[in-house]
């Protein structure tokens, strides 16, 4: 309530919509189903993992999500093996978006229209991104001195226009730092096709540097996550006193299964270079998240060097 509802608030009310707060007073995925199923067209906000538990809970109970109208995802890595899942069961009723607080939900969209598409050659790529920039702001790659790059290339992402923030409250060094020549210095690393959708590698703060190279966490879990076994994932640096750190993943195994980290390192080496491969593969009941869903890759971390599942 204290982020995106305030946005989302005012069109809704101009239309004379209800606004619910379901009973229980959180996010429970077979009330949501139940709620929407007998209150008609409904539109919400969900973090990706929510979205995950959404479509687990209607499988198991035979719900198609009748009366959900639009679902809009973000605040997180939406995993292209869960929407894909997500819209094959409920339908085009998913749309994305991506900002951050100091540009709020206003960086890119990803229309209803290209999350349901399967007819576009680059589908697949497209369902992986987080869209086009939006109406009010630009959007570019930048190199490490903050220069746009050209298409393809992994770099900073930066947007400038309107709804970026003019800087942090009494705060002109953190200012100083992440705005550039009118551009926001987003701390995100991604990259641009040539038609402006952009496609986020990860948070520069979780890349793996191993050997000297980068190594994007979100390129590995995307391809763990397309294996039958493994229902979640999140993989973190391990420190390495050869190769500077080692790629580790944390697997929540998908019911009935259980982790074979053979079977998972025949499943990587089949996508992905070697050297992007997990050394380690740690089996987790669940995986530890905040409020809002997102994975706490902090706690995996500490996990590590307290050398504990």
């Amino acid at each position: 309530m204290s982020h995106g509802a305030g946005i989302y608030a005012p069109i809704h009310v101009r239309m004379a919509a209800r606004h619910l707060v379901p009973p229980s007073g959180g996010f429970d995925a077979a009330e949501v189903l139940a709620l929407s199923a007998g209150l008609g067209p409904t539109s919400m906000f969900m973090a990706p993992t929510m979205v995950r538990r959404l479509t687990d809970a209607a499988k198991a109970g035979g719900s198609r999500g009748d009366g959900i109208k639009t679902i809009v995802y973000g605040g997180g890595p939406m995993y292209r093996a869960d929407i894909e899942e997500a819209v094959d069961w409920f339908g085009p009723k998913f749309v994305q978006i991506y900002g951050q607080g100091e540009c709020p939900m206003a960086i890119t969209a990803l229309s209803r229209a290209d999350v349901a598409d399967r007819a576009h050659p680059n589908w697949r790529a497209r369902l992986a991104s987080v869209g086009r920039a939006q109406s009010l702001v630009e959007v570019a790659i930048g190199d490490t001195e903050g220069r746009p790059g050209p298409p393809g290339e992994i770099g900073e992402i930066m947007v400038r226009g309107a709804p970026v923030m003019p800087g942090y409250w009494r705060n002109p060094e953190a200012t100083e730092k992440t705005l550039r020549d009118g551009w926001l210095m987003t701390g995100d690393m991604g990259h641009l096709d040539p038609d402006g959708y952009l496609t986020l590698a990860d948070r520069s703060k979780d890349v793996i540097i191993s050997g000297g190279t980068n190594i994007y966490p979100r390129e590995v879990e995307e391809v763990l996550l397309t294996h039958a076994s493994v229902h979640e994932v999140s993989v973190v640096g391990r420190p390495s006193a050869e190769w500077g750190e080692d790629v580790v993943a944390f697997v929540v195994a998908a019911p009935g299964h259980t982790l074979d980290p053979a079977a998972l390192d025949a499943h990587v080496l089949s996508e992905l270079a070697r050297f992007k491969r997990p050394k380690s593969y740690v089996a987790l009941p669940e995986l530890p998240k905040n409020n809002y869903g997102k994975v706490l890759k902090t706690e995996l971390r500490q996990m590590l060097k307290e050398d504990r599942p």
